[in-house]
């Protein structure tokens, strides 16, 4: 499967500022991972640590806060990661299922799909 990026923007979780970003959608990362000057930037607070594993197998710990995500006309409150300097944003799993999205490899697109209450 390809890689591809989407227009994300953002935001405080009230709502007033917003930053647009080219985030890398990536379903194998859990979170969504923005540079720490943007959230920071934006006035999003840290409400912890995580510990994340990396792709090499390194296990790294990063701050953690809340920010509000918008996407077309949706919009959802996501856990962010305060990314090093220089790290591309990357769209996670998590964000996409709270949008309802899935990833269509073929068009390298997101695709609405519906949530399950079984």
């Amino acid at each position: 499967m390809g890689t591809f990026s989407v227009a994300i923007q953002i935001g405080d979780l009230v709502g007033q500022h917003y930053v647009e970003v080219q985030a890398l959608v990536d379903t194998g990362s859990t979170y969504t991972v923005l540079p720490e000057d943007v959230l920071t930037q934006l006035g999003i607070n840290k409400e912890g640590q995580r510990s994340f594993e990396l792709g090499d197998d390194r296990l790294v710990e990063y701050p953690i806060g809340y920010a509000r995500l918008r996407l077309g006309e949706d919009q959802t409150i996501v856990l962010v990661v305060f990314g090093p300097e220089g790290v591309s944003p990357l769209l996670g799993a998590t964000a996409l299922e709270h949008l309802s999205l899935a990833v269509d490899p073929i068009h390298q697109t997101l695709v609405p799909v519906p949530a399950l209450l079984k």
